[in-house]
């Protein structure tokens, strides 16, 4: 029996059946019913090859999933299954992850500005990783959690990323100094340094110069009289194919830097809060149209004209930037539907926008999109939908939030389960008629392949 996850969290995706599959069925179901509400399709099994792929492309970090991205059950419990830890940010992503049974040492506090009573409740409950960054956070854990073992999280160049954290947060180098002198006559513990360059990185360089920069604070640490053992490089990492930049690419940097400035075996460890990386394009989310307005183009040589559309199409779907297309506040794009129906090939198309349910007129999905012309009770999909969007809704306006229905192979399940040593190895002939392993212990194919290995240990 598993720890965090019992197959009856999901549903099962037998072989040849795929979580494509499946949002055909429930679409279908769903057509049938008066309450036609919007739902994601969430493929943990998507989420097991991503941490798969994770552990082979970044061997020395261990991945501590960054629940502020996405805090739905199924993805905590995945991951808890799997071995990962948790960068939490507050008292109730502490409570969440504690309540299935994480223990604290598989916590870090990441938020570096906590209020008293959040600090006072991770200590009463064994959460002593957390981060800091500035002279009056010191004092409020000196005085409120004096067993804590704290991280200095350190200011990066993270103007590449949508998400710029540092306009905020993080300490510079040349603050440093004093920031860990303040600590040693507080009599605060020093265990590392942190930094993140921000959600969505596009440069993978920020990385190389973020490292460097944490090793000349443990140099600074270390003629201070810390022993410094603890690097947290944060997160930032892309989780769709179609990011600006791949992963791949961004893990060959870290490991070229870490190699250069934290080698194996000079004691120290190595985590990484990756939060989009595993979720993003695990989730898709399905909306029905509720409405349409349609306006007249009678503009001369306007596009419609110039296209052959004499209207242009205002669509309301039943989910909005208040609810799952909240990421827009983050990333700023404009996704793009795939359409549940599919067109004839003749079938004229319409400049459209996309509208939310809500009575505010900033209830705007995305706009300029060439679509057939659609009908109220037509569906439709978006993928990659997991990172911002549940996290970020809200019930404005007494609008639902979509159900989730968690979706796993039966492949995936077993790889959990191996990882966990649930199930016993599989013969060598079984093993080989599944996949033939990398040097590395791992394989990852249409069809997710494993060879059993110990989940990360946890840090002390």
């Amino acid at each position: 029996m598993s720890e965090y996850l019992a197959e009856s969290d999901f549903m099962v995706v037998e072989e040849g059946f795929t979580t494509g599959d499946l949002l055909k069925n429930l679409l279908m179901e769903a057509s049938q019913r008066s309450d036609k509400r919007a739902f994601f399709v969430a493929d943990l099994g998507d989420v097991v090859k991503k941490h798969l792929h994770f552990l082979k492309a970044l061997p020395h970090v261990k991945p501590f999933y960054a629940v502020k991205c996405n805090s739905s059950e199924g993805v905590v419990r995945t991951l808890a299954e799997l071995g990962a830890g948790f960068d939490c940010a507050s008292k109730a992503e502490i409570a969440l992850v504690q309540r299935i049974g994480v223990p604290p040492d598989k916590i870090i506090y990441t938020n570096p500005c906590k209020q008293i009573s959040q600090i006072k409740y991770a200590a009463s409950h064994g959460v002593k990783l957390m981060a800091f960054d500035n002279e009056v956070e010191l004092g409020k854990v000196a005085r409120s959690h004096p067993h804590a073992r704290m991280v200095l999280c350190i200011a990066t160049d993270s103007s590449g990323s949508p998400a710029c954290l540092s306009v905020k947060f993080g300490a510079t180098l040349q603050s440093c100094r004093h920031l860990l002198e303040t600590a040693k006559e507080m009599n605060v513990e020093i265990v590392g340094i942190s930094f993140h360059v921000g959600s969505g990185c596009i440069d993978p360089q920020t990385f190389i110069r973020s490292i460097a920069d944490a090793r000349l604070v443990f140099e600074m640490g270390a003629e201070l009289g810390y022993r410094m053992h603890l690097l947290d490089i944060g997160g930032g990492f892309p989780g769709t194919d179609n990011s600006k930049v791949q992963f791949e690419e961004i893990a060959t940097m870290i490991n070229s830097a870490l190699d250069l400035y934290f080698p194996e075996g000079c004691g120290v460890e190595i985590i990484a809060e990756p939060g989009r990386y595993y979720v993003a394009s695990a989730f898709t989310l399905a909306v029905n149209v509720i409405d349409k307005q349609e306006v007249p183009l009678d503009q001369p040589g306007s596009d419609g004209e110039e296209s052959g559309c004499k209207k242009s199409i205002l669509y309301y779907l039943n989910d909005g930037i208040y609810g799952s297309f909240s990421f827009k506040f983050f990333d700023n794009i404009c996704p793009t539907p795939i359409l549940h129906k599919k067109p004839c090939p003749d079938q004229p198309l319409f400049s459209s926008s996309l509208w939310g349910p809500s009575c505010d007129g900033q209830d705007h999905i995305a706009d300029s999109l060439e679509l057939p012309e659609l009908q109220v009770g037509d569906w439709l999909t978006f993928e990659n939908m997991g990172a911002y969007t549940i996290a970020a809704s809200s019930t404005f306006n007494g609008y639902q939030q979509p159900q989730i229905n968690y979706a796993m192979s039966r492949m995936a399940w077993k790889a959990v389960q191996l990882l966990q040593r649930k199930l016993p190895q599989p013969e060598e002939e079984d093993r080989e008629s599944m996949c033939t392993p990398l040097s590395c212990g791992w394989e990852i194919t249409d069809t997710l392949c494993v060879t059993p290995v110990f989940a990360p240990a946890s840090i002390t």
